[in-house]
């Protein structure tokens, strides 16, 4: 585990885990990293600051002014390689989900400008609540990285979800995601493109789909993560990313998209279109809102451009293109009938069959395909995840390319 040069900001909330801190101090610190500790007041009722300034070799910092200075967030912010907040109770993860700041922590927190880990701690049903999922939901939204829990005993005394990951698991963690040898995509520029489109057909009605963006999101940051730069083309939807390493071209229609992604391309080395773009849109679009008058409507539709067919066209030699495809019968073949019609390179096969998959939910169930005939099925895992074996395999392809 190498940190070394790295300074990294802990901070330290309200929670019985933070009896572990001084230990994740030292582990960070023998990993060669440069550590300064800010606390909450609830959090010195568990962990003594002497404790965590002697090992730290630094002042606990807990207020933004002690009455005869202040303490500068936003240099602090800028100081730092990484912010890392373990144990993280829930109330902290509300507010800094939400943009509260009442603290020099959560100050901090909204000044910076390096990746963000979160290690949250706190009893099961806490850790289970729907306002605490949707939380964590939202924190990774904005890309923050969220270090598993671990099961065991909790302070409740019950065995379940929501222990703190112990100290080695954190270092570990961290060390692997700030490591330059995790970003063998440095100096790379990838295009991605994820959520749905919609095509008007007057000005408050639309053909559209259920797709959320939340695949496309999670494989640009995994592409971001590994170093790349990532144009990311997204489609109408309320999620964000705000990855440092990723640009973002808000669009609402399929031609919108076309031409975001005409336009980027042929500088992107790699190419991943995950939206659920629209196959058709109405011929003619209502210039005011249709009444209600007649018993039925019938729309004329004419097809979209086709994004990834263009694109498969126009791709050049050292350039990777993936697709994905969401079916309902004869899965397998149609996904590697499209892969080879629309020139790709891989494919990523949904079916509407399998419970969790597709749209709207955080989870995915794929079968990864290739050109080559690879295929791998994956299980039932979330997104982010799934967006993590999408990338290992562009690795993989792009390395069998080089040594080809």
């Amino acid at each position: 585990m190498h940190l070394a040069g790295k300074k990294i900001i802990l901070g330290v909330t309200g929670s019985i885990a933070a009896y572990k801190t001084p230990e994740l101090v030292r582990q960070l610190i023998k990993a060669g990293a440069e550590v300064r500790v800010i606390t909450t007041a609830m959090a010195e009722g568990f962990v003594s600051p002497l404790a965590l300034a002697t090992v730290s070799r630094h002042p606990v910092l807990n207020s933004i002014s002690d009455g005869s200075s202040w303490n500068n967030h936003v240099e602090l912010g800028l100081w730092a390689d990484a912010m890392l907040i373990a144990p993280c109770s829930a109330n902290t993860l509300a507010k800094i989900a939400h943009g509260l700041c009442d603290n020099l922590l959560t100050a901090v927190y909204l000044s910076a400008r390096c990746p963000i880990f979160i290690a949250p701690a706190m009893d099961e049903d806490m850790w289970l609540h729907q306002s605490t999922r949707n939380n964590v939901q939202t924190l990774r939204t904005y890309g923050n990285r969220i270090i598993p829990v671990a099961h065991g005993e909790l302070a409740s005394g019950l065995v379940g979800e929501g222990r703190m990951a112990e100290p080695a698991a954190i270092v570990s963690y961290l060390a692997e995601v700030l490591s330059e040898d995790n970003k063998p995509l440095k100096g790379i520029s990838a295009l991605v493109t994820a959520g749905p489109t919609f095509e008007r057909i007057d000005p408050v009605r639309f053909v559209g789909n259920f797709s959320t963006g939340k695949m496309g999101i999670a494989i640009a940051e995994a592409l971001a993560d590994r170093g790349a730069k990532v144009t990311l083309v997204l489609g109408p939807t309320h999620l964000n990313t705000y990855h440092r390493d990723i640009k973002l071209v808000r669009v609402e229609s399929a031609a919108e998209m076309y031409d975001a992604c005409m336009k980027t391309f042929p500088q992107s080395e790699i190419a991943v279109m995950a939206a659920a773009v629209a196959d058709y849109k109405p011929k003619e679009r209502a210039a005011e809102k249709i009444k209600k008058k007649a018993e039925t409507l019938e729309l004329s539709l004419t097809k979209t451009n086709d994004i990834l067919a263009s694109l498969g066209k126009i791709k050049k030699g050292g350039q990777l293109l993936a697709g994905f495809a969401l079916e309902t019968t004869n899965e397998l073949q149609n996904a590697m009938e499209k892969m080879k019609s629309k020139n790709a390179d891989m494919m990523a096969l949904n079916s509407l069959r399998d419970e969790g998959a597709g749209f709207g939910h955080d989870t995915n169930k794929l079968t990864l395909l290739d050109t080559r005939g690879y295929n791998e099925q994956l299980p039932l895992m979330s997104k982010r995840d799934s967006a993590e074996a999408i990338v290992k395999h562009i690795l993989e392809l792009r390395h069998a390319e080089k040594t080809a």
